[in-house]
């Protein structure tokens, strides 16, 4: 076998410059690399010393810490509601996710595909695009996540066709009909997983005068939280503080109450989906309702979610395969050829 020169630079290229594409959740962080697929899968969350104002975790390992640290130690979640809350340890962050990626310490500056939500101002793209290039990239490209998700899920975007999307993750829901590359309507709330995880937490203290960590919140929505009647109803044992003995306490839930609970978080997203089909114009709607509705984003993985839209709406709703990986496997396939989708990619200027 004889030596390609141009086999050679290609692998070698592949080592020294490896671009990026990340979909930076409120609540995960996922990270792809060009050839290399998703490397990174892990909570937005970082634990510094205030002291020093060095980090001490990311990731896994800091969002175990979270509601449980000593004075000198803070866990931040450092995004709100799909927008940077406090940039100095979103850039921390990200050098820290990024280094954790890269295997060679040879690498040049990465290009990076960062999704973003479809309502965000322009001095919060800017916010993402400083946090990007401060830790460590090259150049930075913005993406709509309703497009990423479209694209992740391997829908006809480009084609003049509607193609209906909600994307519901943990600080943003983002509702988009897309056609020709482009958002033609869209809604973009700032209620998603987050409020749910509040609205169980709310709900706990009001019935049950406990209180309990967001990070326990999470989890009954995760074991036994739907959104729509089923036959079997599951139970649950939750931990938390009595809020009138001051001591720890134990009580059961149902999955009807945490329904009950989750409710009001629940109406303002089919509202949402509401408003966007009425702002929909006429050929596009008769499209949507040939293919229907689908679905992405980890809040899509809340049980029955697909069945309460669907009775909603009278249209049918598909759920992505894998929901909360399909906005980072978009911004991937955009990576691997940014040709194709160069009408989808935006980049802000300087000032």
């Amino acid at each position: 076998m004889g030596f390609n020169i141009g086999n050679f630079f290609k692998n070698l290229k592949s080592h020294f410059l490896s671009d990026v594409a990340i979909d930076l959740g409120t609540c995960t962080t996922l990270i792809y690399v060009h050839g290399r697929g998703i490397v990174l899968n892990e909570p937005t969350v970082v634990a510094v010393d205030i002291k020093s104002k060095k980090c001490v975790a990311v990731g896994e390992e800091a969002k175990r810490m979270l509601g449980k640290t000593p004075e000198d130690i803070k866990a931040i979640r450092p995004m709100k509601d799909g927008v940077i809350a406090d940039f100095e340890m979103v850039e921390l962050l990200l050098r820290s996710f990024i280094e954790k990626i890269q295997q060679k310490k040879l690498f040049t500056r990465p290009r990076v595909i960062i999704c973003v939500p479809s309502g965000i101002t322009e001095v919060e793209k800017r916010a993402v695009r400083d946090s990007v290039e401060a830790a460590g990239a090259r150049e930075v490209y913005l993406v709509s996540e309703p497009i990423a998700a479209a694209i992740g899920i391997n829908l006809p975007v480009h084609l003049p066709q509607g193609n209906m999307i909600i994307d519901i993750g943990g600080g943003t829901t983002e509702i988009a009909v897309i056609a020709l590359s482009g958002i033609v309507t869209n809604n973009s709330i700032r209620v998603a997983g987050d409020e749910m995880d509040d609205a169980i937490v709310q709900y706990i203290k009001k019935n049950y005068n406990l209180i309990i960590g967001e990070q326990t919140a999470e989890e009954i929505k995760i074991a036994i939280g739907n959104a729509f009647p089923t036959e079997e109803e599951k139970t649950m044992e939750v931990r938390g503080r009595d809020l009138v003995k001051g001591i720890p306490k134990t009580i059961k839930i149902t999955s009807h109450e945490v329904r009950e609970a989750i409710q009001e978080p629940l109406s303002m997203i089919i509202e949402a989906v509401r408003s966007t089909l009425e702002k929909t114009p006429p050929e596009l709607a008769a499209d949507i309702v040939n293919s229907g509705i689908y679905m992405a984003g980890g809040g899509s993985l809340l049980r029955g979610i697909d069945t309460l839209i669907r009775e909603e709406t009278n249209l049918p709703v598909t759920v992505a395969e894998q929901p909360n990986k399909a906005v980072v496997y978009g911004a991937g396939k955009i990576l691997e050829d940014m040709q194709k989708y160069e009408k989808v990619i935006f980049t802000l200027k300087r000032e």
